[in-house]
Parts: structure tokens; C-alpha cells; sequence
């Protein structure tokens, strides 16, 4: 009972969230639903038995991702009146949450399978996972985090230009 009231606690942190980054104008908050989303999840990993996960979303989601997407937010200073006019912009989350569902359920159906297929395995533990991740996975990740580094310095230079271009204006 407990683990289900805590899972409820973390679903709906995970939801708030979502929901947060999603219909928030300004993009601060939004990174900051994001954060709260990424926290949830994390809670259900460790709710799951798998520190290494829960630990690793905390590492990279929150304490990258999000510190990296809040600095980038900071630096271009993005504000509501730099948006662009979206009207219909609930009903487009409306229709395409619908449109999501189905295939929710059926990703759902297919993972609810996978236990059974993960306790004929041998026990994976954290050395496994770091073993594999720093021999296998070591281009990817690296790959990734020069893209994320690139598409921040991009947005700087950006908002660099247009700030330029607004001060020859005036």
C-alpha cells in the first residue's frame, strides 16, 4: 500500500510537471516543470529497486540537462513577448495527447512483459552497467554532449546577434 501511495505521489509529480513544461509562457518555468518531471522520474526508479538509474537521472537530467537548458534560457533571455502567438495552442496539446494513448497503451502492454524476460538474466549491478557504458557506449556519450555544448554556444551566438541588431536599431 505504501509503495503504491508513493508511486501516486511520484506519478503525479511526473504529470505536474509535464503539464508545467508544457502550458508555461515563460521558459523558465518551464525548464522548472521539466526539473520537477525528471525528479518524479528518478523517484520511480529508485521506487523500482534501481539506484544506479535513479541516481544517474539525477546526474545527467537534472543536473545537466536542466542546468545546462537554465543557463541557456538565462544567457538568451527569452521572454513572453518574444514568443510567438499560439491561440490554439490547448487544443493542439488536447488532440496530440489523444492521438499519443494508443500507442502509451500498447508500449505499456509490451514493458509490462519485460520482467519476466529481465529475472532469467543474470544479476546486473552497477560495475556491469559502468563496465558497458565507459567501453561500448564512451562515442555516443561523448557524441552527445558536444552536440548539447554546440547547441548551447549556437544559442548564444543567436541571441548575441539579435541583441546587436537591436541596438544598431535603436
Amino acid at each position: 500500500m505504501l509503495e503504491i501511495s508513493i508511486f501516486s505521489i511520484l506519478a503525479l509529480f511526473m504529470i505536474g510537471g509535464s503539464i508545467a513544461m508544457i502550458s508555461n509562457r515563460q521558459t523558465v518555468f518551464s525548464a522548472f516543470g521539466f526539473l520537477v518531471a525528471m525528479i518524479g522520474l528518478a523517484g520511480i526508479f529508485a521506487l523500482l529497486n534501481s539506484q544506479f538509474l535513479a541516481v544517474a537521472q539525477i546526474m545527467v537530467s537534472v543536473g545537466a540537462v536542466v542546468v545546462l537548458s537554465m543557463l541557456t534560457i538565462l544567457t538568451v533571455n527569452a521572454n513572453g513577448k518574444n514568443m510567438p502567438h499560439e491561440p490554439n495552442k490547448n487544443k493542439w496539446i488536447i488532440f496530440t495527447s489523444i492521438l499519443v494513448a494508443p500507442f502509451t497503451i500498447l508500449l505499456y502492454k509490451a514493458l509490462a512483459t519485460l520482467p519476466d524476460h529481465f529475472s532469467t538474466m543474470e544479476t546486473i549491478n552497477s560495475k556491469v552497467i559502468g563496465k558497458e557504458l565507459f567501453s561500448e557506449w564512451v562515442l555516443p556519450f561523448e557524441i552527445l554532449s558536444i552536440l548539447l555544448l554546440s547547441a548551447m554556444v549556437s544559442a548564444i551566438v543567436i541571441a548575441r546577434k539579435s541583441k546587436n541588431k537591436e541596438r544598431g536599431r535603436s
